[in-house]
């Protein structure tokens, strides 16, 4: 039986390399206008955009890839996924399709490797729209820099032990899943809960489903980059960034926190109500509406040299 989707029509599927694996990406068409670069996050796939890019794809070109470990990309060989090399996919992605300037839409994860991405080649991105990608709040990460690293060391070790004897859940039929999916998710309609199901999973040779992304992925304790750091890297992005989060998600107020005031760019922030972690599925008209109105307005300074949206 083969489960389709029928409420959106799909992109094309296409290959490319990047430190000897081979990644997957699927291309909207539309070549010859603007591009744009669609980056999911952890434990996703590139076609949990499918909804935000059919509504952008008649004035964009729009290229959404799978990150390694996710979607219909390699695996790599070990458990350290990096975000440096999630970055390095990325660039390779851009720079092997000659893309750019890019206008960037990401999240969570695909959210800060966006932000890394703005931050260490600052002329590539046209606009960045960042839903939920500022990673732990401040507190947060004083609260786990206090604790001793020999301790988050082999709790790290011990993680990626236990993960490489388990086996990937297997769920029976593909609604057995779907409904793991709203569970994680109870914003979720019934319709996207399937959609993201059928692009995310894998049927086994019994029948069962799996979910396509390595368990790997899930420890990046060691792997990232430490918080100040990342918050330095911030000021050097200057195209204009919209921050997006849901009051409904674990993510905090990034104005109150503290954390804009890492940001030099023309600066804006959205908060939307009734949505998590994931705004643009909890509330993907509103979401559109908000991003279309940033990307196509100009940014200007005032006689004090502020910037002005």
């Amino acid at each position: 039986m083969c489960f389709k989707s029928k409420s959106l029509s799909g992109p094309t599927s296409h290959n490319y390399f990047s430190q000897r694996l081979r990644l997957n990406y699927v291309d909207w068409g539309n070549a010859d206008a603007p591009p744009m670069v669609l980056i999911h996050g952890g434990l996703d796939h590139c076609r949990s955009w499918d909804w935000v890019a059919e509504r952008f794809k008649k004035d964009y070109h729009i290229i959404a890839p799978d990150l390694r470990g996710h979607g219909d990309s390699d695996w790599m060989i070990g458990g350290a996924y990096n975000q440096l090399d999630y970055l390095y996919d990325i660039a390779q992605l851009l720079h092997q399709k000659d893309l750019g300037p890019v206008s960037i839409i990401g999240h969570s994860m695909g959210g800060a490797i966006s932000l890394m991405y703005a931050a260490i080649y600052p002329q590539a991105v046209e606009k960045l729209v960042v839903i939920e990608g500022l990673g732990l709040s401040p507190n947060s990460e004083a609260r786990r820099a206090k604790k001793p690293s020999s301790n988050r060391i082999r709790k790290w070790i011990t993680d990626l032990r236990n993960s490489s004897g388990r086996s990937a859940r297997r769920y029976s039929s593909l609604s057995e899943a779907m409904l793991r999916m709203r569970d994680k998710n109870p914003h979720l309609s019934e319709e996207q809960a399937r959609h993201l199901t059928i692009y995310g999973s894998n049927q086994n040779e019994d029948g069962s489903f799996t979910w396509k992304f390595d368990n790997y992925v899930r420890f990046f304790e060691f792997t990232g980059r430490p918080a100040n750091e990342t918050w330095k890297l911030w000021g050097d992005i200057v195209c204009p960034t919209l921050l997006v989060y849901g009051t409904e998600s674990w993510a905090s107020d990034p104005i109150s926190d503290g954390r804009t005031s890492h940001f030099n760019c023309p600066l804006e922030v959205e908060v939307f109500e009734n949505a998590g972690h994931w705004v643009h599925h909890d509330q993907l008209e509103g979401f559109v509406k908000r991003a279309d109105s940033f990307l196509i307005s100009e940014v200007t300074k005032d006689q004090s040299g502020k910037f002005d949206n």
